[in-house]
């Protein structure tokens, strides 16, 4: 099975959030259809892109006035223009057979870069100790972007030590996650 979106299709998700009092507060948020097209597009493409022999590291879809399909892919050996052009090839094909995206678009294949987006579970833990930037799609403590190191996961929750305080996110809330490269 390959890596799922970060938001559910439909239902409910949760996070806990601690306040200075040092009580824990419980949201929950109805997430219907937050994710649809994107989990499509990931069934869909994920099978061509491993195919190939490269990881779907994940995708994400930007609407605008010229919306932009961008894909995600890695390698050990990292990812060359070439590699980059024949999983476009493959995809395309897949794409314009089952046509899900109704909007003009642009294709764009890329390696994760410095910046790396994490998009699953597995991503989390595979970084953790590492430096993160979060933006939630519901604020937590009046805030929507985070920034700390990544010091636990547990089930579909990260937590996030930020100016030495953790914070306890939920996968589902979050919107956009990724890594702060240090030079």
């Amino acid at each position: 099975m390959g890596p799922v979106t970060k938001a559910p299709n439909f239902g409910v998700f949760c996070y806990l959030t601690i306040e200075l009092t040092g009580l824990y507060a419980l949201f929950l948020c109805l997430g219907v259809g937050l994710s649809t097209l994107e989990q499509k597009l990931t069934e869909m493409v994920s099978a061509p892109v491993e195919a190939l022999g490269f990881e779907f590291v994940g995708l994400e879809f930007v609407r605008g006035r010229t919306s932009t399909l961008r894909i995600f892919i890695d390698s050990e050996e990292g990812i060359t223009v070439d590699d980059c052009a024949d999983v476009s090839h493959q995809v395309s094909a897949v794409l314009d057979v089952e046509d899900p995206i109704s909007v003009i678009y642009n294709l764009e294949i890329s390696s994760p870069g410095m910046e790396r987006p994490l998009f699953t579970i597995a991503h989390y833990e595979r970084f953790m100790g590492e430096e993160v930037a979060l933006s939630l799609r519901i604020a937590m403590q009046n805030r929507r972007r985070w920034q700390g190191i990544i010091k636990a996961v547990d089930g579909e929750m990260i937590t996030v030590t930020v100016d030495g305080k953790d914070e306890v996110f939920a996968l589902g809330n979050i919107q956009k996650a990724n890594l702060v490269p240090h030079f």
